[in-house]
């Protein structure tokens, strides 16, 4: 298995590529305010990576993992979400408005248990089959199983 690493000053590995498993991994990152617009996101594993304020416009994260994640007050507008992981991300003032949570061409659900919407714009977000749990914070106007999403039961 080679992995391709890139280290910071102090040689700490911020940011490798697993060619056994071909993704993307970061872990414990700053990336606030990064501008990632239209980015190919596909696959990636950003583990309780800050992305807080970030532009995310139209991103592509496919089939990604960005467990315990900051996407607060980011611009995720028009971003596919399709067959993520989203477990415990905070989406606290984001825009998403026209984000696809839906599934994967596989028809693999996307996943935002434990996920934080406060104060979120879902306008016209697609949530076909998107699984949420119990511990999932909505903005108040909005119904999950009106819009598409399937609650499944905490671990």
């Amino acid at each position: 298995m080679k992995i391709t690493e890139i280290k910071n000053i102090n040689e700490e590995v911020i940011f490798s590529y697993d060619e056994h498993d071909e993704r993307w991994i970061l872990r414990e990152q700053v990336l606030s305010g990064i501008n990632l617009e239209k980015a190919n996101l596909q696959g990636i594993l950003w583990d309780d990576v800050n992305l807080h304020r970030a532009n995310l416009r139209e991103a592509d994260f496919y089939w990604a993992v960005l467990f315990m994640s900051d996407l607060s007050e980011t611009n995720c507008e028009g971003a596919k979400f399709q067959g993520a992981d989203l477990k415990e991300v905070n989406f606290t003032g984001a825009n998403l408005k026209n984000a696809n949570f839906g599934k994967s061409n596989l028809g693999g659900s996307t996943d935002v248990s434990g996920a934080n919407f406060t104060n979120a714009n879902l306008d016209r977000a697609q949530f076909d089959a998107t699984r949420y749990d119990d511990k999932t914070i909505f903005p108040s106007n909005f119904n999950p199983e009106r819009n598409g999403l399937i609650r499944i039961k905490s671990k």
